[in-house]
């Protein structure tokens, strides 16, 4: 059934901005309720082309609407909203197969071989990557023959991204992509969505590791109480560039701790004060996790 795209409802207000036809994604004042609560409230982003961006929250914060809204599996109750220049609410056939989907649980209790399950995915794409090539790409090839059931937890979601790749898609949703991996598995798997990324995927992450968002995301965004609180390089978030260095180091017994702007110059009078090296000397600006927490803690007061 062809669904008509949603309107704006009364009361809401349409930013002026307008819609960016060169964005991967654009979004203007997306509303979506659920009777008398207000999921998002009137979200505005756009997702470059090319890049990884990373969508962090709390749970209940409105991530999981939007991007449903993105893939079209959700109607908006306002709001303008383009995914590779078309209405999600109104996307055909062709514009569902630019679109890769990684959902947090996947093929992992399949009968099929790793293999079957991709020729079986392929089948409804137009123009699909060779599922052989594609199990080269997510390092499962000498998992080929090997059915889904059997695979590890780090495997599964190898074989749940290669599913979403076969397609050939533009856009690639990754909902919570490394949950329960172990470190080295979490790694492995970085490199690659690093290399989808240099193949010209676009993608959209959405992850409570924090470190995740910061390994792997050219932009981040977080969203609180279903709006957009900043987005910015995780580099830069929440001021973290020309946030006050924290330096810690031990004194007389004594663990001692400052904060400063100017952190060489703070350790070079610091280090005169010492024969030699400055004893457990540390510096260090806000993590992207400190920033995060501070932000949602603002949001909801």
């Amino acid at each position: 059934m062809t669904r008509t795209p949603a309107a704006t409802a009364p009361g809401d207000v349409r930013p002026a901005t307008p819609l960016d036809p060169d964005a991967a994604i654009s979004i203007r004042g997306l509303v979506k309720r659920y009777g008398e609560s207000t999921a998002v409230a009137g979200l505005d982003l756009d997702i470059r082309r090319g890049e990884i961006f990373a969508l962090l929250g709390p749970n209940g914060a409105g991530k999981t609407t939007t991007v449903e809204v993105l893939e079209g599996y959700r109607d908006r109750d306002g709001g303008d909203v383009r995914v590779l220049g078309v209405d999600p609410a109104t996307g055909g056939r062709q514009w569902k197969a630019d679109l890769g989907i990684v959902l947090q649980s996947g093929a992992g209790d399949s009968q099929l071989t790793c293999l079957e399950l991709l020729r079986a995915q392929a089948a409804y794409f137009p123009d699909p990557r060779d599922p052989a090539e594609v199990l080269e790409l997510v390092g499962l090839t000498e998992k080929a023959g090997s059915r889904g059931r059997t695979l590890s937890g780090g495997q599964r979601r190898r074989l749940d991204v290669a599913l979403g790749i076969v397609g050939r898609p533009r856009l690639l949703f990754l909902d919570e992509p490394t949950t329960g991996f172990d470190p080295e598995a979490r790694r492995q798997f970085w490199s690659l969505i690093r290399s989808l990324r240099d193949l010209g995927t676009t993608m959209l992450l959405t992850t409570h590791y924090l470190d995740e968002a910061e390994e792997l995301a050219d932009r981040v965004g977080v969203i609180a109480r279903g709006r957009l609180v900043e987005v910015a390089v995780p580099a830069e978030l929440g001021g973290r560039g020309q946030a006050p260095a924290v330096v810690q180091w031990t004194e007389d017994g004594v663990r001692r701790t400052a904060e400063t702007a100017t952190p060489t110059a703070f350790v070079r009078e610091l280090a005169g004060r010492f024969p030699g090296e400055v004893p457990d000397l540390a510096v260090a600006r806000p993590t992207l996790e400190d920033v995060y927490l501070r932000m949602i803690g603002e949001s909801r007061e």
